[in-house]
């Protein structure tokens, strides 16, 4: 099975470990996976400011990066709700590109998305003695419907002991460009998200979005709160590694 990876901004730039170890655990699995170098950033932060030309220009580029692969892959629920939703809108009056948008967004998964679905996996065998909680990023769970997949592969790992995050579907604050225009806001629900994660006396946050585990990881941090903060993906190979 041939399969790309989607990197994103966040994990190219900041998190990388996350991208090799989404890649690791697809050859683990059989897949063949590339990196199609004309990828760029998804257009969420144009897009949700309002530059819907200059975003169909990077979804032009996203389309053509990705048109000759056969699955696309991504550690974001973010970015994949975008292309998933977003690039099929931005299209409507463009019969060829759109055709383009909506061929892109039927092959392109969340990394839980895929493994479960696609691979048909739910347990990695993978062995990770700790208490986790998990926190369930906006668009992964509101625009792609990505909600029990994760927490099955985690209540899978021998050791984990799972703890249900209070409140868990609310927004950690961050929304990538709200966390600028409302900081004040952003921030005061971030401190409330901390505070939730602290309550299930976790030792690891676990999630599917850099973005809001990057938020929520960086309070914590402040706050003093010894909480590993993890990528679903991190620990679940880390989890591999040591059975």
């Amino acid at each position: 099975m041939r399969v790309s990876l989607f990197i994103t901004c966040l994990a190219d730039q900041l998190y990388p470990q996350v991208g090799e170890s989404v890649v690791r655990l697809l050859n683990r699995y059989g897949c063949e996976v590339d990196f199609p170098e004309g990828q760029t950033c998804c257009g969420q932060p144009a897009f949700n400011s309002g530059y819907q030309e200059e975003t169909r220009e990077v979804a032009q580029s996203m389309i053509r990066a990705f048109e000759k692969s056969d699955y696309v892959v991504s550690p974001s629920g973010s970015c994949t709700g975008m292309i998933h939703h977003f690039y099929p809108y931005l299209f409507q009056e463009e019969p060829e590109w759109l055709a383009k948008a909506e061929a892109l967004a039927k092959k392109t998964y969340e990394f839980s998305q895929f493994l479960v679905h696609v691979l048909g996996v739910t347990d990695l065998e993978a062995e990770f003695p700790a208490k986790v909680t998990y926190h369930p990023s906006c668009h992964a769970m509101r625009l792609l419907g990505v909600r029990n997949e994760p927490i099955e592969l985690l209540k899978h790992v021998r050791g984990l002991e799972y703890a249900d995050l209070p409140y868990k579907e609310d927004c950690c604050g961050f929304g990538g460009t709200f966390a600028v225009k409302m900081a004040d806001m952003s921030e005061a629900m971030v401190c409330e998200k901390a505070a939730n994660v602290c309550s299930t006396q976790a030792e690891v946050l676990v999630g599917t979005d850099m973005g809001c585990l990057m938020n929520i990881g960086g309070r914590l941090q402040k706050e003093g709160k010894p909480v590993r903060v993890m990528h679903l993906a991190e620990l679940l190979e880390e989890g591999v590694k040591r059975k």
